[in-house]
């Protein structure tokens, strides 16, 4: 492959998971609506009760805390905030490897990094905050999921770099 071809699937991979951060990101901000559509459609009284009990009543128990929270404390929310503008900032620091990949590997290396100790952050934070086992898995999924293409780009960006080296 070129190198022409392989800069420009680095960078179509890495707008893919910008596209991915920006998105988690803003779901983060508008949590009561987005709960409030689960709570329609998976909580108690929903076809889901009858098929994973446990999971509809979960979701049923995360609307009514949020519900509480925000009628008494919405200063609560802006954590939640924080964490979409994480999201957001992390999609900018990508603004390098688009520019450069060689130049700014080391910001996909240290978002696999972050995608690994993803998985500790819930195994050990969920059980003190009382997230169930199988919810703890699926965020763990986003790390999982995540590392799939940055490793990607990462082997691109070291066969483009060869390339380059081998062409100078």
């Amino acid at each position: 492959m070129d190198t022409r071809n392989l800069e420009k699937r680095i960078r179509y991979v890495l707008l893919f998971f910008v596209a991915a951060l920006v998105a988690s990101g803003l779901t983060a901000f508008p949590l009561k609506w987005e709960v409030t559509i689960l709570q329609n459609l998976f909580g108690r009284g929903s076809f889901i009760e009858g098929i994973w009990p446990a999971m509809s009543a979960w979701i049923s128990f995360v609307y009514q805390g949020l519900m509480e929270m925000y009628a008494k404390y919405p200063f609560i929310a802006y954590g939640t905030d924080w964490l979409a503008f994480a999201h957001l900032m992390i999609a900018v620091a990508f603004w390098g490897p688009l520019r450069d990949p060689i130049k700014h590997i080391w910001v996909v290396e240290w978002c696999m990094i972050c995608c690994v100790m993803l998985i500790p952050l819930a195994m050990i934070c969920g059980p003190i905050r009382g997230i169930p086992f199988v919810w703890r898995l699926f965020d763990c999924a986003f790390g999982v999921f995540g590392i799939i293409p940055l490793w990607w780009v990462r082997l691109d960006i070291l066969r483009l770099k060869a390339l380059k080296a081998g062409g100078a």
